[in-house]
């Protein structure tokens, strides 16, 4: 097969429920980089998100923060910002209705002042029976929270994700959707009236063309894996769109194919099917 350029969602994608990359799709993504291929995450974490692991993958580019970051062989390409006065805004209108949210920067995640323990209180609710198992297993997320307000620098920031048990996802979102790209979480276990807040008509799509202009090539090779509502547009971007088991009916919907889901292997299961490796 020719050469592909392949996109990644990572969470309910690359990755399994507990936040790592199976032995096999890791193998499987080296074997088919060895044979040509060449692969970039397609993300809406911002780099400082993403875990050695998945860093240490043999990736060729990154498409962080839903599609505002933009990295091709370790340079940085594309990079949009929140417009700071509007963050500000947002950040005072979440703190006065109590939702808790965290920052999302190249140089970390800063968390409001009760996100980790809302954290733990809703993984401990949707996992009553596994107790410090399940709080371990989002510890690699929860480590990665900084809660010193002094340190953000609010003109450098890609993301604001919050998480939300006080107010109607649709109030955030009629307040906010002029000036900012307001979508619903991608992180099911942060419940529906969660959200996340992107640079203004920047997407996964937007990101995934960009890219593919400043190598010079056209989706004409280009294949995606993906799961979420946030995935639809990143089809649109690639030739070939392959969702996991796992992933909701919207992309369910649009995609080309359909594999097993993250739990079971799913990429490397497809890049094996479609000769890849």
């Amino acid at each position: 097969m020719e050469k592909q350029f392949i996109f990644l969602d990572v969470d309910g994608t690359l990755c399994t429920s507990d936040g790592t990359v199976s032995t096999r799709t890791k193998e499987a993504i080296q074997k088919a980089h060895v044979n040509g291929h060449r692969f970039f995450i397609c993300t809406g974490r911002s780099k400082a998100e993403l875990t050695d692991e998945v860093l240490s993958l043999p990736i060729d580019g990154i498409i962080g923060a839903g599609g505002g970051y933009c990295e091709v062989d370790g340079k940085v390409v594309f990079h949009k910002v929140l417009e700071k006065d509007g963050l500000l805004d947002l950040v005072s209108y979440l703190k006065e209705h109590k939702v808790e949210y965290y920052l999302e920067s190249n140089d970390g995640l800063f968390a409001s002042t009760n996100l980790k323990n809302l954290l733990n209180e809703m993984t401990l609710r949707d996992n009553p029976d596994k107790g410090p198992e399940a709080l371990k297993a989002i510890t690699w997320f929860t480590d990665l929270l900084i809660e010193d307000e002094s340190q953000i620098d609010y003109d450098h920031i890609n993301k604001l994700s919050f998480v939300n048990q006080t107010i109607p996802f649709q109030k955030i979102y009629d307040r906010y959707s002029k000036d900012f790209q307001v979508i619903p979480t991608t992180v099911s276990a942060f419940g529906k009236e969660s959200g996340e807040v992107g640079v203004k008509n920047i997407h996964k799509q937007t990101a995934i063309e960009y890219v593919l202009h400043y190598m010079n090539e056209d989706k004409a090779h280009t294949m995606a894996f993906g799961d979420g509502h946030n995935d639809v547009e990143m089809f649109a971007a690639v030739r070939y769109g392959i969702a996991m088991e796992n992933a909701s009916e919207q992309l369910l919907a649009v995609a080309d194919e359909v594999t097993t889901s993250n739990n079971s292997d799913g990429i490397a299961i497809a890049l094996e099917r479609h000769g890849l490796i």
